[in-house]
């Protein structure tokens, strides 16, 4: 299995948001299957230790980028990076959140989540489409949500920038099907990673916590099985529940809960 998924989108992958949670799953499990990597995130430090322990357990090539996905020119630094390079997987997982009252919410950060949610995954898939239509094969994974299903009180702005991801996601799997290109767009419910706490939750709160590693080994099993993919069967048949009441009934219990 592991020779046949290289096969098809090797032999090598992009991946953003690599220093930490998913994004560095997601690098551990790729490397492990033989494919050479482009790791992108801010964090260059976490980026090249990273580089360095996959290089000498996989043996296989590591090439750390340092860049600011909030930069306006971040998806076309991106794009050089693998110039000349066989990319037949592009791992869009970079992405942060803000929880709170919408009103209290700073500007700059949000104009900044935008950025790094929206903005990347576009001009990503717009930039490596192309190449992966040239070479006749290969696959797009976005990391988004299962707050972009629909609309979530005091994480107003977050849910609207997954709820891009995901419309991207589904749109572009159906338009590559006949392309021999994968679309898979992942909604992790609550999963173990330092995200969570730099919005403020305590994850030993939350039910039904995923380790990344079991995220991103179930997503790249499921890469053929677009467009959405649920991680945790737990909160898609939360989300189900909520999306079989009234509106307005599902999003003043979201709220009530949000608020606690």
């Amino acid at each position: 299995m592991t020779g046949d998924f290289r096969e098809l989108y090797g032999p090598v992958a992009l991946v953003t948001g690599a220093s930490s949670g998913i994004g560095q799953a997601f690098a551990e499990a790729l490397a492990a299957k033989g494919f050479n990597l482009v790791v992108v995130a801010r964090r260059v430090d976490r980026l090249e230790a990273l580089a360095a322990r996959l290089a000498q357990a996989h043996k296989v090539n590591v090439n750390a980028v340092q860049i600011d996905l909030a930069a306006p020119d971040a998806a076309r630094r991106m794009l050089e990076a693998c110039a000349g390079l066989d990319v037949g997987l592009v791992v869009s997982n970079a992405g942060f959140g803000l929880k709170g009252a919408f009103a209290d919410s700073d500007a700059g950060a949000m104009a900044d989540m935008l950025m790094v949610n929206c903005n990347v995954p576009i001009q990503l898939a717009h930039g490596f489409i192309p190449r992966l239509q040239a070479r006749g094969r290969g696959g797009i994974i976005f990391t988004s949500s299962i707050e972009g299903l629909m609309g979530m009180p005091y994480s107003a702005a977050y849910a609207a920038s997954k709820a891009l991801v995901n419309a991207l996601g589904e749109a572009l799997w159906a338009e590559l099907r006949g392309d021999g290109i994968d679309v898979l767009t992942l909604c992790p419910g609550a999963t173990q990673s330092e995200a969570a706490g730099l919005q403020g939750i305590d994850i030993s709160t939350l039910q039904h916590v995923m380790p990344a590693a079991e995220v991103v080994a179930a997503t790249l099993d499921n890469i053929q099985n677009g467009p959405l993919f649920f991680s945790s069967e737990y909160y898609r048949a939360s989300l189900e529940k909520l999306t079989s009441l009234p509106r307005r009934d599902a999003l003043m219990m979201i709220m009530q809960s949000m608020k606690r």
